[in-house]
């Protein structure tokens, strides 16, 4: 879908908030730079800066809100038969395959921006928690009841992507080439959703489509 001007506007803004804030975070480490001097860097004021990121650590994970509703997302549009453990181990390889930032930092340089800095770490850590905060809400949805059980599926079923990013980002740390390892990934990582098949195959399968009654 084409978009306006005005939305056109807002992205070319966002990009170039983002582009300068990088820049400067590269240079200088994230905790060390301030709203104020992205503001100049991008020659705008202050209060546009805060109004299309209204945390700085916005700035740096800028997709935080898909990724957060990604796996509500794949459970909510899976195909009738399928159970949200296979939604969310379909997801899982699509996001290998396309070496998606929700499974690990873009570069080496990204990987010790956010391992230098607490708030960044922080911010990951409040990602992955409201992702799979946002998958019970969606189950619960399905459902009609918000239980204990229930929270506990969302928390093992959100496992495997919290935990390929923590691996990626140790692995990308030393010195691996993003290409390296998701490739190992993609070999690797069905064996992680094989252990969940026992106790979470048949978890909330989708119901068929019934077809239309005859008139």
């Amino acid at each position: 879908m084409t978009l306006g001007l005005r939305e056109q506007h807002k992205q070319r803004t966002r990009e170039a908030l983002s582009t300068a804030a990088m820049k400067l975070f590269a240079v200088h480490g994230f905790d060390e730079v301030t709203i104020p001097q992205i503001a100049e860097a991008a020659g705008v004021a202050k209060m546009t800066v805060t109004n299309y990121f209204p945390r700085k650590e916005d700035l740096v994970f800028d997709q935080a809100e898909p990724t957060i509703l990604s796996l509500a997302h794949a459970v909510a549009i899976r195909a009738p038969g399928e159970s949200a453990l296979t939604a969310i181990r379909l997801d899982c390889i699509a996001r290998i395959t396309a070496h998606d930032v929700t499974l690990g930092p873009p570069s080496a340089n990204f990987a010790q921006l956010v391992h230098d800095s607490r708030v960044l770490t922080a911010r990951i850590r409040e990602i992955a928690e409201l992702r799979e905060q946002a998958l019970g809400d969606a189950i619960a949805a399905e459902t009609g009841q918000d239980t204990l059980r229930q929270r506990v599926i969302a928390t093992q079923l959100a496992s495997v992507h919290r935990a390929l990013f923590t691996e990626t980002s140790r692995r990308v740390l030393t010195g691996e080439s993003h290409q390296a390892v998701f490739g190992e990934l993609a070999t690797s990582t069905p064996a992680m959703f094989d252990l969940m098949e026992a106790s979470l195959g048949d978890y909330l399968i989708k119901e068929p489509i019934s077809p239309p009654r005859p008139n």
